[in-house]
This record gives C-alpha cells, sequence and structure tokens, in this order.
C-alpha cells in the first residue's frame, strides 16, 4: 500500500473555540484516507478478517505501521497484545499517547474499536467474503483518525489508550484479554469509548448517532453538552436487542464498573448487510463518517481534558 503523509491528511484549523475550561480545536479529516483504510480493510486479500487467519494478520501490520506512521508508542513491549484461542492465537492492537498534565495523566481513556470480521459466510453471485466494511472497519477507520490527531497535537490531559481488538466476532474475547490485564495493573480508567458501525446514517431519527447503554450513564448527555447539540440519542432498538453487550465496551464496563459505552449510527434497522458477504466498501456514506469523526474530536476532546470526571454511572 503506498504511504500517505499523516501531516497532509489532517487539516488543522487554528481557530479555537472555548467550551468551559478547554480550548478545542477545530478539525477536519480528510476522506480519502478514511476510504483508503476502508479499502484496505475490505478487500478480498484480507478474506474477511477472521481471528487466527492470514487476513487478520495483514490487518494487524497495516494498524502496526498507521501507529508507527503517527508516532504512537505502545503501551506494553510491542504493539500487539496476544491472547490465546484454542488452537490459534489473536492480537489486539494497542498504541498510547501519554496526557500532558502531571495529576491527570494518571487516568486513562481508551478509544476503540474491534478490526475482525466473520471471514466467509453465505455466498451471493459467487461471493462467500464477508469483507467487514460497516462491521468494522468503519470503526477502525474512526480510532486511526483519533489517535493520529491526538499524537499529533498532544492536547490530551488524561492519556489516551487506543486499542482496536480482535476476537470480537467470537465473543468479544480480545477486549475481555485486555480488560483483565489492565485491570491486573490497576490502571486507573476513567471511560472507555467503543466505535461500532459508523458507516451509514439515520434518516427518520432526531440525532445522529447513539450509546448503547443509555440509560446506564450520563454519557449522551454529557457528549452532547460538549457537542452543543442533542448529537447522541437514545435508540430503542438497541435497547431491545441489549446491544450494549454485544460490542467490546461490555469487557471493560464488566472489569471496571465506570463507564463504557458504543458510539454507533447504526442499530441494526438501517444497514440490510449485517454479518453479510454485500457488507462492502461501496455500500458506506464516507460523508457521514467523515462528518460524525469530526464532530466527535472535539468531544473526546473535552473527556480527555475536563478537570474532574464529568461522564459517570447513573447509579453514583
Amino acid at each position: 500500500m503506498k504511504k500517505i503523509i499523516s501531516i497532509l491528511c489532517l487539516i488543522i484549523s487554528f481557530s479555537c473555540k472555548s467550551q468551559g475550561e478547554t480550548q478545542i480545536m477545530q478539525v477536519s479529516i480528510n476522506i480519502d484516507e478514511l476510504k483508503e483504510t476502508v479499502k484496505f480493510l475490505t478487500s478480498d486479500e484480507l478474506q474477511g478478517r477472521n481471528t487466527g487467519a492470514n487476513g487478520i494478520e495483514m490487518a494487524a501490520s497495516y494498524i502496526e505501521n498507521k501507529f508507527k506512521e503517527n508516532h504512537i508508542k505502545t503501551y506494553f513491549e510491542t504493539y500487539r497484545d496476544t491472547f490465546n484461542v484454542k488452537d490459534f492465537v489473536g492480537y489486539n492492537i494497542v498504541g498510547f499517547i501519554e496526557g500532558n498534565d502531571p495529576t491527570l495523566k494518571n487516568e486513562i481513556v481508551i478509544i476503540g474499536a474491534h478490526y475482525d470480521h466473520i471471514g466467509f459466510g453465505k455466498v451471493v453471485e459467487n461471493d462467500s467474503i464477508a469483507n467487514g466494511a460497516n462491521d468494522n472497519a468503519a470503526g477502525t477507520s474512526a480510532v486511526l483518525e483519533f489517535a493520529k490527531y491526538f499524537s499529533s497535537i498532544k492536547s490530551n490531559k488524561r492519556s489516551i489508550m487506543v486499542a482496536l481488538f480482535s476476537g470480537e466476532e467470537m465473543g468479544l474475547l480480545g477486549s475481555k484479554h485486555l480488560a483483565e490485564r489492565l485491570k491486573e495493573e490497576n490502571i486507573n480508567l476513567y471511560t472507555m469509548l467503543n466505535f461500532e458501525m459508523i458507516g451509514v446514517p439515520f434518516k427518520d431519527r432526531d440525532y445522529t448517532a447513539f450509546v448503547t447503554g443509555y440509560d446506564f450513564s450520563n454519557m449522551a448527555q454529557v457528549m452532547n453538552n460538549y457537542i452543543g447539540s442533542n448529537y447522541v440519542g437514545r435508540s430503542e432498538v438497541a435497547v431491545k436487542y441489549n446491544l450494549f453487550k454485544q460490542s467490546d465496551n461490555y469487557a471493560f464496563y464488566q472489569v471496571f464498573k465506570v463507564p463504557c459505552q458504543t458510539i454507533s449510527s447504526c442499530d441494526l434497522s438501517n444497514y440490510d448487510y449485517y454479518h453479510h458477504v454485500d457488507d462492502e466498501a461501496d455500500k458506506l456514506d464516507y460523508e457521514h463518517m467523515t462528518s460524525l469523526i469530526n464532530t466527535m474530536m472535539p468531544a473526546i476532546e473535552q473527556v480527555c481534558n475536563s478537570s474532574t470526571k464529568e461522564i459517570k454511572m447513573n447509579d453514583e
């Protein structure tokens, strides 16, 4: 793959606006880089990125190279957090961006997404590769953009861990392993923001994205306050199908009992190709994805920089 110099793909406007105590830098993500990431991750050569298969090894190397290009440090000895799955191994890819505040840097915000998919699916018109564009090349591309931004601008007071998980489609195996490993290290986790299926928009909602487990915390309200609009809502479909427990946020919630939620713009009611061989790169709405990432960027910056932990469980 042709390497892209990251600084050319991150356009930063130096006009800032004040929200509370934090100066928010306005950013604009390059849509072409999103397309390039999704195109690579969904190429047939990767064979659906099933954990343990050759294709996901290529995906892992691609993510590692992105981290290296953007000078993102390792948290462990290498980027790879390895876990065993029966007769093969899986890899979470983990990077670390240390906070710039001497006290708040000891608190960690995890930004994550799963980069694996199911490999092969039911044959449709001689195609059996389930390429997993919306699920979850879309979320992976968003996390790579967040990582690149914070590594470049270094505005985060809290430390940021960026984690791309494998084994999600096998039952959250990668995120369970990492959550338990980090718990053993007794990290001070503030919150975990997981990005899943952000490749298509809703057409009939008064919000753009939703958080799973909406009623468990005030995350949506805090994020909307940072954004300045009703951007993050409550999906009744997500509640019905308990999507809170269906993605990598849940493993961290189980272990740490702090607000760990998934941000998504697809609750399976607005996309026909979940775990389907037609979940292809050309089915995604890249303008929507770009807008969502650009909107979430300053909100995540506020999460990292607020003087207190404003996101809380509703029973606190």
